[in-house]
């Protein structure tokens, strides 16, 4: 792997030289656009809406609207507003892993100590292990600066790029319709769930999509035929809540046994 980023966690008074590496890559197969006729590459290009003609990069700039008006923004506009230029993830705080809401979490990035930074590595990985904390930091990637959380994951410790609170949207607009469910209900909802409750295994469940996806090209670049998955709709027999419940825990039964 290649890493992307190299600096420092600041940690207190220590510091710890560190590598970043992207921690997640895309499992969707890298397919072309063509065109229909020939299966030529499809190219994009920078055209102006007023006179249909391609603009080059020199003559691109960027703006702001304001009032139906453009303020023109250049690169030393950039540089004034860019954060600082450091080398250094600040640790500002820690905090309880268990109150950060999931939406929050944005891209995650292996961290590597350098040679040097070992040892402080394994205090910091261990003592979050101990307390069951995460630290809570900022730091520039990319000319901007990102709010992130470093925890330890089995023998390393993984940073996770999190989002600010302005970039996550209301809740306000999301409309639930109230509706009273018994005790009873809830009884027997709890009741499905401790039996489909397991222990997390990510390596259970896999993209088929994609491999089914890549099974059906290397069949049709055979000129093999591939037949599709056919969809199996299930609409439920009774609007009883307490029915579908009951139904759910004995389909639960016998499927376990």
């Amino acid at each position: 792997m290649r890493s992307l980023w190299t600096g420092s966690i600041s940690f207190g008074l220590v510091n710890i030289p560190i590598k970043l590496y992207s921690g997640v890559q895309s499992s969707s197969l890298d397919l072309d656009m063509l065109d229909k006729k020939d299966h030529s590459n499809i190219q994009f290009k920078r055209v102006n809406e007023k006179t249909g003609k391609e603009v080059s990069w020199d003559n691109i700039v960027k703006g702001y609207k304001i009032n139906n008006q453009y303020v023109i923004l250049g690169d030393e506009d950039f540089k004034k507003a860019s954060p600082e230029q450091t080398k250094t993830i600040d640790i500002n705080e820690f905090v309880e892993l268990e109150e950060i809401d999931p939406i929050y979490y944005d891209s995650s990035y292996y961290i590597e100590p350098e040679k040097n930074g070992g040892k402080a590595y394994v205090l910091l990985r261990d003592s979050l292990n101990k307390s069951k904390k995460a630290a809570l930091g900022t730091f520039v990637l990319r000319n901007k600066e990102n709010l992130c959380l470093i925890s330890p994951s089995e023998k390393i410790l993984v940073l996770h790029k999190i989002r600010f609170a302005e970039e996550v949207r209301s809740t306000e607009d999301i409309k639930v319709t109230e509706s009273k469910v018994s005790a009873a209900e809830i009884q027997m909802a709890t009741k499905l769930i401790d039996q489909l409750t397991g222990k997390f295994d990510i390596s259970k469940y896999k993209d088929t999509y994609t491999a089914t996806l890549l099974k059906f090209i290397n069949a049709k670049a055979k000129g093999k035929k591939f037949a599709a998955p056919k969809m199996h709709v299930v609409h439920s027999k009774s609007k009883d809540l307490m029915s579908e419940l009951k139904a759910s825990l004995s389909h639960v039964k016998r499927k376990a046994s």
